[in-house]
């Protein structure tokens, strides 16, 4: 049986995000071409299909590491900012766009919001940790 651990995540969340694509699971917003991911980057992203990898690639943390809020995610997606002489300093990424991606993600319902133990955040549905199971199955084969 293969698991999510076994495959390589960068194959399994461009994999991914084709899917979530395909599927029209997700849709970018009109000012996704020009918006920039956070304070610490200085430009928009060059990829022009970031929406959906940026998706795929909550979902799989969204699945390893289990009930996990907005402010998590924007950890993970901060960086450093370049303030010129000074020091670098780390910054979170955006909140908003992260914050749209798990609203489409409920809404296609492989998200859900959980409050009821010691730790609230969102965790994956049965749908969403089956497709991303037969996506991993998929990405093993190749």
């Amino acid at each position: 049986m293969t698991s999510l651990y076994d495959v390589q995540a960068e194959k399994l969340v461009k994999r991914l995000a084709e899917k979530l694509k395909g599927d029209k699971v997700l849709s970018p917003p009109t000012w996704s071409s020009f918006v920039k991911t956070g304070s610490h980057k200085e430009r928009p992203p060059m990829n022009p299909d970031w929406w959906y990898i940026r998706g795929a690639s909550i979902l799989l943390t969204i699945a390893k590491n289990g009930p996990v809020g907005v402010s998590k995610l924007r950890s993970k997606y901060g960086g450093r900012k370049n303030r010129g002489v000074k020091p670098e300093k780390f910054r979170k990424s955006g909140g908003s766009i992260i914050r749209k991606l798990i609203k489409q993600l409920e809404t296609a319902g492989l998200v859900l919001y959980k409050k009821d133990t010691v730790h609230k955040g969102r965790i994956i549905t049965g749908k969403g940790a089956s497709l991303l199971n037969s996506i991993a199955k998929e990405v093993s084969k190749q």
